[in-house]
């Protein structure tokens, strides 16, 4: 999901904490293959993502829809791998889940009043409607490359070099991404710089 830069200290941490705990997985991921291979790495990758699943409903008693699809796909690819012994199912996860968050976010320019990215950040960010489709639509695009740079490494390089783009690559492209748009964002931010009434 997306993550931006916020003001304060507390903010920040919690933005920190949150964006490594969405990549627990994949650095979890990372470290069991360079141990074992792409099977124990699979394996661990369920493992993590059922508990990170079950951890949120635990604390929320809630859970969204994407977050619970990313976790069903990686039940049933990663499953097909281990089952098959075909790395094949599990090389295809993440062109899934970014296709599926670049629909929704799509999606999200032409049903209801709100852009997916405004629900989410409206209540931390005022903007302008023109500004949070293009946005919107701007992170629609990402999704959609980052889904297709995935196929390009998993099925031209080795499994090795797919495995380090899936932590250092698509992280990098990542936080590059965020920046930029923060950059924009920061630009069109309504402030408030009308100095309070004496009484």
């Amino acid at each position: 999901m997306p993550y931006f830069p916020s003001s304060g200290p507390q903010r920040k941490l919690a933005t920190g904490m949150k964006l490594l705990f969405d990549f627990l997985p994949i650095l979890l991921f990372f470290i069991a293959y360079k141990v074992a291979d792409i099977y124990i790495a699979t394996g661990v990758l369920i493992i993590v993502t059922l508990m990170q699943t079950g951890w949120i409903w635990l604390r929320r008693r809630q859970l969204e829809k994407l977050p619970l699809i990313t976790a069903g796909l990686v039940l049933v690819l990663g499953g097909a791998t281990l089952l098959l012994k075909d790395p094949t199912f599990v090389k295809w996860k993440p062109t899934v889940v970014n296709w599926l968050f670049a629909v929704a976010f799509l999606g999200s320019c032409f049903i209801g009043q709100k852009t997916l990215l405004e629900r989410m950040l409206g209540g931390q960010l005022e903007l302008p409607a023109p500004v949070w489709v293009k946005l919107t639509l701007a992170w629609a695009v990402f999704f959609l490359a980052m889904g297709v740079a995935n196929l390009y490494v998993a099925f031209t390089f080795d499994e090795n070099t797919w495995v380090n783009f899936k932590l250092f690559g698509m992280l990098g492209l990542t936080v590059v991404f965020v920046l930029a748009q923060a950059a924009y964002m920061s630009r069109h931010l309504k402030l408030d710089d009308t100095p309070p009434e004496e009484s």
